[in-house]
């Protein structure tokens, strides 16, 4: 779902680097662990207190931006990776990650929300009902579209997505919009704009968006990224973004930190839109099992998944953690959905076949003029 990680690489940096000493006792050398997240996707002093409580693990943390950009990766060892729930049902068609251990997991077996044993998470039952057996959730999060208020009118309550996606795909507004660099998003928005399932095989529909995606980048010339985009609407550089929910709150909090008080930030979710979960999973070549165990573990420590909720910005699958927000938050439809407006999304899919071809699609899209 849903990022750079600021004060978190300098002190992974020191760690690594505390790592080449020896332990206390002097006997042996502390156990490498390595970390593979999505930017802007941890809390600043969760790995030093992950540390501090299991002083024989050195972390070395290491970030990337896109799924698709993490998967050619995997070759360089991680013992913990951060997936998003599409790419962990590729990775176990693949062979790439191995079950967990539930019976090291007892705080993941307490706190996580019941709701997820239930979510399809692929179109193969097969494949989605295996999903847990091989990772657990982290954060998750919806697709949609922030807007400032002040350049740009919707109908009050509008869930249409042609109405909601147009602000993005109108070619004669002239706005200045962003989208996410990341095909599975940006080309999903197109489909869902043209009414068509987000994990459309049909090839009309897929030229379709393809051709809309195009149109958009020669008129409008939109902002391409991931964390800049935040940064962009926060300053007022952009009108509208796509958007995961959780980085509208953190687009607020720098709206607020910024004083950009004629900024009238909103959020609305289409119809049909994705919804998403990243999921902490461990590679088949991982080195350090019972580390990544360990840290999986603690991740589910409500306090400590209060934090990365409360710092990232977005949904948390702990019940404590939800317990400790804001009601504000907590009861936000958009943030964290009820059944119906689940069953009004969908997660996105994945095979050989549509990975290819939404490959090709998105690179000739950002080839184009």
């Amino acid at each position: 779902m849903k990022r750079n990680v600021r004060k978190v690489i300098a002190s992974a940096t020191a760690m690594v680097m505390a790592g080449s000493m020896l332990l206390p006792c002097g006997c042996s050398k502390k156990q490498q662990l390595v970390i593979y997240n999505w930017g802007e996707y941890i809390a600043e002093e969760t790995i030093a207190k992950f540390e501090a409580k299991y002083p024989q693990y050195d972390v070395v943390y290491r970030t990337f931006e896109t799924n698709e950009t993490m998967y050619p990766n995997l070759e360089n060892g991680y013992d913990v990776i951060i997936p998003s729930e599409y790419m962990v049902c590729r990775l176990i068609e693949e062979d790439w990650i191995q079950p967990l251990d539930w019976s090291k997991l007892p705080t993941v077996q307490k706190y996580m929300d019941p709701m997820f044993r239930d979510l399809k998470y692929a179109e193969s039952d097969e494949i989605s009902n295996q999903v847990l057996d091989y990772a657990v959730p982290y954060m998750y999060c919806t697709v949609g579209l922030v807007y400032d208020a002040n350049k740009i009118t919707l109908p009050e309550g509008t869930t249409d997505p042609h109405e909601i996606w147009d602000v993005l795909f109108n070619t004669d507004s002239g706005l200045s919009v962003g989208m996410y660099d990341s095909m599975r998003e940006s080309i999903g928005s197109a489909l869902n704009y043209l009414g068509y399932s987000i994990n459309s095989t049909d090839e009309a529909q897929l030229k379709e968006a393809m051709d809309l995606l195009i149109a958009q980048k020669s008129a409008l010339h939109p902002a391409y990224g991931i964390d800049n985009l935040k940064d962009k609407v926060a300053a007022g550089e952009l009108a509208a973004s796509m958007t995961w929910s959780g980085d509208h709150i953190i687009m607020l909090e720098r709206i607020e930190e910024l004083g950009n008080d004629d900024i009238d930030l909103r959020f609305v979710l289409p119809e049909g839109s994705n919804w998403s979960v990243d999921m902490m999973c461990v590679p088949t070549n991982c080195k350090n099992y019972d580390g990544a165990m360990d840290f999986i573990d603690f991740m589910y420590d409500p306090e400590i998944a209060f934090e990365n909720c409360e710092y990232i910005g977005y949904s948390t699958p702990n019940t404590a953690a939800k317990d400790m927000l804001d009601p504000e938050i907590s009861e936000n439809i958009y943030y964290y959905p009820d059944e119906e407006v689940f069953n009004s999304l969908e997660v996105y899919y994945t095979s050989d076949a549509l990975e290819e071809r939404y490959t090709e699609i998105w690179n000739t899209v950002k080839a184009s003029a």
